[in-house]
């Protein structure tokens, strides 16, 4: 993989002495690596200076994975844990585009339960989901995305004002989890945390009534907190077990 990426950031044809010493490996074990993908045709050789680039295969392997995303089964085990561990409505879900696009939901127990549907499309701005993955990047991009959709007013409680909801991502930036209540309707509320999925930003929240989580809000954020690492892995793993 790091020799694709390799050629994604070179952008030309390079020689087995070139690809052994960015990314220092020894001639004889590069040659043999691309002798490999050569013969498997990820790679072909240039006529003249036999120097190697990456063929479109890699990209027809990846279109044949991606028709089957695996970031959905593990979405939908995770709605199901938070689910099991709350009582409440899990959801996961990740922002498009301006808004939350749900990736899975599992329905509570209790007979007054949050209702959503695989696909719905939510107001980002009163979206605990949308705001938990919008602070786990740039300030810039998360104002971007805020306002590619009107802030409309949906009930009492939403937050139309874009600096306020800059600062509510701000503080999710440094606590790690976001708290919704009353912004998308009146007398429901969600918590939500973010990670990484194959390089994705995607949240993980529980909704319901307002009145339940704020006497349960400690228990609920615990779930998520368990949950969180079993769904997430770091954005770079390279990195994190270099340090």
């Amino acid at each position: 993989m790091s020799l694709f990426e390799l050629f994604a950031r070179e952008k030309r044809e390079l020689s087995n002495s070139d690809l052994a010493r960015l990314m220092d490996l020894p001639e004889s074990s590069c040659s043999d690596l691309l002798h490999t993908l050569h013969e498997q045709g990820y790679l072909i050789r240039t006529a003249r200076s036999r120097r190697f680039y990456p063929t479109a295969r890699l990209l027809a392997v990846a279109k044949e994975i991606s028709a089957s995303d695996p970031v959905y089964t593990v979405a939908s085990e995770a709605a199901e844990l938070l689910r099991d561990k709350t009582g409440e409505t899990g959801l996961v879900g990740r922002v498009e585009g301006g808004v939350v696009k749900i990736l899975a939901f599992t329905a509570g127990w209790h007979p007054l339960r949050y209702v959503q549907s695989v696909g719905d499309k939510l107001s980002l701005h009163v979206s605990a989901l949308g705001k938990a993955a919008l602070a786990l990047g740039a300030p810039e991009e998360a104002a971007r995305q805020l306002r590619l959709k009107p802030l409309k007013k949906l009930c009492a409680g939403t937050i139309t004002d874009l600096a306020l909801l800059e600062a509510q991502i701000e503080q999710t930036r440094k606590q790690g989890w976001i708290l919704v209540e009353n912004e998308g309707g009146d007398g429901l509320s969600a918590l939500a945390v973010a990670g990484y999925v194959g390089g994705q930003p995607i949240a993980l929240s529980v909704a319901g009534p307002t009145d339940r989580f704020r006497q349960n809000r400690e228990p609920y954020l615990a779930a998520l907190k368990e949950v969180q690492p079993l769904v997430f892995r770091p954005r770079n793993v390279r990195e994190s077990v270099a340090a």
